[in-house]
């Protein structure tokens, strides 16, 4: 009966060995696949980050040049208009330095300075 006994603890030891063996191999599969998961789920995460970041520079380019070009517009226009003011003020101002400088009466559209 000893006998019988120390064979049965011999094969349950070794089958529990075995599968204990089993196990551990099954466990690591296991953490290869959640690697390899975690990779690729990290992977898309990047590439969709780096889309997303992309397009929101490409937009951010696209308002900054608008905005540049609504402001240049806006500057010309307002340098034309005071370059056009300047131009008249000093036409007008020569005209009546020159009839001054002749000795002619004021210009009739001004009329007398004082």
């Amino acid at each position: 009966m000893r006998k019988h006994i120390a064979i049965t603890a011999v094969v349950f030891g070794a089958l529990s060995l075995g599968l204990a063996h089993a196990q551990v191999g099954q466990d690591m599969k296991n953490a290869g696949h959640d690697t390899a998961d975690a990779t690729k789920t990290a992977g898309h995460d990047t590439v969709h980050g780096t889309k997303v970041a992309a397009h929101d520079t490409a937009h951010g380019t696209k308002v900054a040049a608008h905005d540049t070009a609504h402001g240049t517009k806006v500057a010309t226009h307002h340098t034309a208009h005071t370059t056009k003011k300047v131009y008249h003020k000093t036409a007008e101002g020569t005209k009546h330095t020159a009839y001054k400088v002749e000795g002619k009466p004021e210009h009739p559209v001004d009329g007398p300075q004082h």
